[in-house]
């Protein structure tokens, strides 16, 4: 017999457009800041069920839970600078797919990003940053790249850079998940690529490994 208390499972597009909603409420100022009352919290006591999993940058402006308007046990939240992907990042993502059988990853970029713009700086000067943040610039350096590439001198801004390595990121982890692509063959998970605007607050879509 099923559990009657069992959580519904989304699918991928109910999952977004259950994002795209809790953002519409942020930016209008409307939030609701549903599940963060005790009854959620006892209930999240023996297990979790989150509808997506969400990959952003650590930036302090970029907390998930309040831009989408969510709350506890609502998604499965990653984070590095830059959105840079790293063995540790890609395994918690495979968890949240493997285990929690989230049907959403989105990965989150967003405007005047710190990595991006140290990446964009290294690439102009050809100095590159001291310590484990070389790793990060390292990373992003193939999104700065081909956002550069064909374009006037000048003409690309790090939130095009951004866009791209967003782009790039969400394509990267499907390519390098053996897990993540079985998911979105078969219709279970979807990758979006979601670039986040400071100022007005807007989710905007710039990517998906379908057709949301």
């Amino acid at each position: 017999m099923a559990d009657e208390n069992a959580p519904i499972q989304l699918t991928p597009d109910q999952a977004w457009q259950r994002l795209a909603e809790g953002n519409a409420r942020f930016v209008a100022g409307a939030s609701a800041h549903p599940n963060q009352d005790a009854a959620r919290r006892e209930s999240l006591t023996e297990g979790q069920a989150p509808f997506a999993a969400i990959f952003g940058c650590s930036d302090s402006r970029l907390a998930a839970e309040i831009i989408f308007d969510l709350g506890l046990g609502d998604t499965f939240v990653v984070r590095t600078a830059g959105q840079v992907l790293g063995g540790a990042s890609l395994g918690s993502l495979e968890y949240a797919v493997a285990e929690l059988n989230v049907p959403l990853i989105v990965v989150l970029g967003h405007d005047s990003c710190g990595a991006v713009g140290a990446t964009k700086q290294a690439a102009e000067t050809g100095q590159m940053p001291p310590g484990f943040v070389r790793d990060l610039v390292e990373a992003i350096m193939p999104s700065v790249i081909a956002s550069r590439h064909g374009a006037e001198e000048g003409s690309v801004g790090v939130n095009d850079m951004v866009r791209e390595h967003t782009r790039q990121s969400a394509a990267r982890l499907v390519d390098q998940s053996k897990i993540i692509t079985e998911a979105v063959e078969e219709g279970r998970t979807a990758v979006l690529g979601v670039f986040y605007n400071l100022r007005d607050g807007k989710a905007e879509l710039v990517s998906s490994s379908r057709g949301l």
